[in-house]
């Protein structure tokens, strides 16, 4: 009896299925098959590991974010267990006025740590604030501004919170003819409750103002020959007295993502007025840090 092609192939595949496996060659294959099975376990148990644990940062990211986002959401996740010391930074009023060519908001903040107000820094803040307001208030009383304009804004942004350091920095620009920004930074010790200042961070270190002058100079120097539009009052001979020589210690100052020190400079400080306000980021070698 002849077969049709088809079935050649069928009886061909049932034979072949009914060849006997050597036993040596079975052992071997179930082994290779349980090693596959426990390797596809372990990556799986890996993925959800690293998956959980970017889970958990994700959330304290998330804590942080929102425990200084608003005063209500603040204040509902009050009572969430966190390890390490927490800061909160919340608008603690606003002065607001418009009149006629006049204009001012000056957002005034308000700084706890786990869940307490920091009642010293707060009162500098708010007595450097108040600065703000008076000279504005004098602008006003005494129409400095004639026919033209004048407006102060002040807000604020957490520049640094760390496991240690909190870092409060208030942005001001004060537009008259011209705009002028102003900076001030409020580095808070965690543990102490207290405002740090380079003084104080570098007390161990008695060469740091010449240490830290001579790396802000250098850079500088490269930023001016790599970029002909920058500008920095340096070795000025027609003005000698805006030159910058060293730091003094009390400049504002914060810690970066890496742990470095960022000296900032107010506008006309060390630049001309179209630089802005500007930073120099220490490297830790020169810091100690």
């Amino acid at each position: 009896m002849e077969y049709s092609d088809r079935e050649k192939l069928l009886k061909m595949k049932a034979e072949y299925n009914h060849i006997p496996v050597p036993k040596t060659a079975l052992t071997g294959v179930m082994a290779g098959i349980k090693k596959a099975e426990k390797e596809k376990r372990r990556i799986h148990i890996m993925k959800i590991t690293k998956r959980t644990a970017m889970t958990s940062a994700a959330a304290m990211a998330a804590i942080i974010i929102m425990a200084n986002a608003s005063p209500f959401t603040a204040n509902a996740m009050e009572d969430i267990p966190v390890l390490g010391a927490i800061a909160k930074v919340v608008t603690f009023r606003t002065f607001k006025d418009a009149k006629d060519n006049y204009e001012a908001q000056i957002d005034i903040p308000k700084v706890s740590i786990n869940e307490k107000d920091n009642e010293k820094v707060n009162l500098s803040i708010e007595e450097y604030a108040d600065q703000l307001i008076s000279e504005y208030e004098k602008r006003v009383a005494e129409d400095m501004a004639g026919d033209g304009h004048y407006s102060v804004t002040s807000g604020y942004d957490v520049v640094t919170d760390n496991h240690k350091y909190l870092s409060l920095r208030i942005n001001t620009t004060v537009i008259m003819a011209s705009g002028t920004e102003y900076v001030k930074i409020f580095t808070i010790d965690k543990e102490t409750g207290n405002v740090v200042s380079l003084k104080d961070l570098m007390k161990d270190k008695p060469d740091y103002i010449t240490g830290i002058s001579d790396n802000i100079k250098k850079q500088m120097t490269e930023q001016m020959a790599a970029d002909e539009s920058k500008m920095y009052f340096l070795n000025t001979v027609e003005d000698s007295l805006s030159e910058f020589n060293h730091i003094s210690g009390d400049e504002s100052f914060y810690f970066n993502e890496n742990g470095n020190i960022v000296i900032v400079f107010d506008e006309y400080e060390v630049a001309p007025g179209y630089m802005g306000a500007v930073e120099f980021t220490i490297p830790k070698e020169v810091t100690g840090f």
